[in-house]
């Protein structure tokens, strides 16, 4: 009976852990096909526990970041060749030792990962077949790069380390399949792109051919000598990099010749480009609703396993199977989740505690609440028994005193901008700082005496439960530290014109003062709906899109190593323009002439390839497109006519791609806030203490 009885106990034990991971798979969006023995639901939640999981990313962070200290180290003050010191390279075997031990750390990965689904699955999930080829390349990489005592020239497992980011989070997966299921789309667009810039050449071609009068030919030479020219010029007017720049050699000639530029441009760059964000917009939305809905399935397939491992080892006298509340309970309490969201389930649970059991229906509705978002709610208002002090708690915490305090951070404001215009011309020296500071003084006294008030009215737990209170108490206290700093620093008498020997001078604690007070006026947003609705959707941004950010990373991680296997060190300066010790920047003149526009006359020498700090800066400044023509041109001419190619992949991925569609992600959410904050008032917002959003999927 004994032995009966344990083993019964133990069966029981195992159901209900059972249970919890399947509720932990239903709120993490997993898929529940893993081993469900004792020992590897240990070894399942062991592997998704935080300290686990925060130890694989920074695993990955530092494998990532080694690219910096690597070489080409991007150690050293300035990129610029002509000015960089010689940057610190590490010794052979130190980065190769931290790489060594992630490395080691992945392949533990993805041991772990392939027990635990098994082998049917594992023959099935591509990612951890292409996890397991591309550890074994990074492997047999890194013991050749050993053997050449780490002089080898191109380390092929750089290129590799990105997928290491993807292949952890399966939102960057679900975003990558919806991206690769929107190229169609996006490349039936880029080849009407193309054909309008190839028909576009060739007439430009055939406008701007070569004449008998060198007069004529200021078109033809500069933008239209040959097919590559022209298409790289078209290429670049349709990102208006180089407008007007382009017509200006023709139209000066003849201002019919705008007439080609002008229709070039309104085809090109405001019907096919906005039409090509529109298509991603639409398409990709489409998509990502059918990864969420995958999503919501893998979460109902999760809380129906659980209801089905908790009511299969009970006796089901009734036709309907049903589970016991107290099972549920004790399995909630031991769940790890979100304490509101387990209080929220644990709650609509207890409901059922008289009836004592619960069907399938009640049990997927009370994991309703796992889709709804929380309305936080502030503590109650303190209570005073003396009527003065209730009619001063009511003034204080009015919202025209609130309004009031705006108008003075207003003033303070405008005060710091008057001074500085009126200053504007006269050195840091010259500056009458003590005006400013008796100005910022009184207003920061002001601040103290609201911040307290504020407190008072609120109570010390509702003050804090606004955010917009912790932000504005946490700078009026870093103003009156800084105040006091410099006022016992440059205490009176003192002459505040009379350089001082101090750290930090008395100009840059001012210049820190005044910006402190600018960024505190920021307190001004939550007041106004529509700067609060644009905010608000920015933070949302901010919360939601890591899955997006993270390929963005991916991307420029593998172009930037891209770009210094092909150009490190193909641009280097002339010896004239080299610095000899102690001579300073603005001594140095060059003994060489070059072409207004380009690399060398634009001082563009720190935009280059050499390190992968300095790469990651040159591929968003040819992103963001302004003067991108200049690094076509210089790294065409240094090295071959197929250099364009890579600059335009990266236009195309960057630009193109990735622009227009967070574009489509800001309207998106600006969208779903717009309707949400007008479909009811905030009254009704407040009586609600969750709200359903789909887009919390993606938080």
């Amino acid at each position: 009976m004994v032995l009966l009885f344990s083993l019964s106990t133990d069966e029981e034990e195992l159901y209900i852990q059972q249970a919890i991971v399947f509720i932990e798979d239903a709120i993490q969006y997993r898929s529940i096909n893993h081993r469900v023995d004792t020992r590897s639901l240990y070894l399942y939640r062991w592997y998704y526990s935080k300290i686990c999981q925060w130890g694989l990313g920074l695993s990955i962070a530092v494998l990532l970041l080694l690219a910096f200290v690597e070489r080409p180290s991007s150690l050293s003050l300035s990129s610029d060749p002509r000015y960089r010191s010689p940057p610190w390279e590490p010794p052979c075997g130190l980065t190769e030792s931290f790489e060594l031990l992630c490395l080691v750390i992945f392949t533990l990965d993805l041991i772990v990962k392939s027990y635990l689904i098994g082998w049917e699955e594992f023959r099935k999930s591509k990612w951890l077949i292409g996890y397991t080829v591309v550890l074994s390349v990074s492997i047999i990489d890194w013991v050749l790069s050993i053997s050449m005592v780490c002089d080898e020239k191109l380390r092929v497992r750089r290129l590799l380390r990105p997928f290491f980011l993807l292949q952890n989070s399966s939102l960057m997966k679900k975003t990558l399949k919806c991206i690769k299921r929107t190229l169609p789309e996006i490349a039936s667009v880029i080849l009407l792109l193309a054909l309008h810039l190839c028909l576009f050449t060739m007439i430009g071609m055939l406008l701007f051919a070569k004449t008998e009068d060198p007069k004529n030919n200021g078109e033809w030479k500069a933008y239209f000598r040959n097919l590559p020219k022209s298409l790289t010029s078209l290429l670049v007017l349709l990102t208006t990099a180089n407008n007007p720049d382009v017509m200006i050699p023709a139209y000066k000639l003849n201002r019919g010749y705008a007439i080609f530029f002008v229709v070039f441009s309104v085809i090109g760059t405001y019907c096919l480009m906005n039409l090509l964000t529109a298509i991603i917009y639409n398409q990709f939305r489409g998509y990502l609703l059918m990864s969420v809905q995958t999503s919501i399935i893998r979460r109902r397939l999760g809380i129906r396993a659980a209801f089905q491992v908790l009511s299969c080892h009970e006796a089901q006298e009734a036709a309907e199977e049903h589970v016991r509340v107290d099972s549920v309970l004790q399995v909630m309490s031991r769940v790890e989740m979100k304490s509101y969201y387990k209080t929220a389930v644990t709650t609509e649970a207890q409901q059922y505690a008289d009836v004592g059991y619960m069907s399938l229906d009640q049990f997927r509705k009370i994991f309703d609440e796992l889709d709804k978002d929380r309305i936080k709610e502030h503590p109650p208002l303190p209570q005073y028994n003396s009527p003065v002090l209730q009619r001063l708690q009511t003034i204080f915490g009015h919202y025209y005193f609130t309004i009031a305090g705006n108008a003075l951070a207003l003033a303070n404001v405008i005060c710091i901008c008057t001074i500085l215009v009126l200053n504007s011309e006269m050195s840091t020296a010259e500056r009458d700082n003590v005006v400013l500071e008796i100005i910022n003084l009184c207003f920061i006294l002001y601040y103290l005496f609201e911040m307290c008030v504020k407190i008072f009215a609120l109570g010390w737990r509702g003050y804090i439960s606004y955010r917009n209170n912790i932000f504005d108490g946490f700078l009026t206290i870093l103003l009156l530290a800084l105040q006091i700093t410099i006022f016992v620093t440059y205490r009176l008498p003192y002459n505040w014109n009379t350089p001082s020997h101090h750290v930090v001078s008395l100009w840059e604690m001012v210049c820190l003062v005044n910006m402190l007070i600018v960024f505190r006026f920021l307190r001004i947003i939550p007041d106004i709906k529509l700067m609060a609705l644009v905010a608000s959707t920015l933070m949302d941004l901010v919360k939601n899109l890591r899955a997006f950010a993270g390929i963005l990373v991916v991307v420029y991680y593998v172009f930037a190593v891209l770009g210094i296997w092909l150009f490190e060190g193909a641009i280097k300066p002339p010896p004239e323009t080299s610095v000899i010790s102690n001579t300073s920047m603005a001594n140095i003149t060059s003994n060489f002439s070059v072409e207004c526009g380009t690399y060398e006359q634009l001082e563009y020498w720190p935009n280059n390839f050499d390190d992968f700090a300095a790469s990651i800066i040159l591929l968003y400044n040819v992103m963001i497109v302004n003067n991108w023509q200049v690094f076509i041109e210089v790294y065409s001419r240094f090295t071959t006519e197929w250099a364009k190619v890579y600059f335009v992949c990266w236009w195309l991925t960057s630009s193109v791609m990735w622009v227009n569609l967070f574009v489509a992600l800001i309207l998106e959410n600006f969208t779903y806030k717009w309707d949400r904050s007008h479909s009811c008032s905030v009254t009704d917002v407040e009586r609600i203490r969750y709200q359903t959003s789909v887009q919390l999927i993606f938080r």
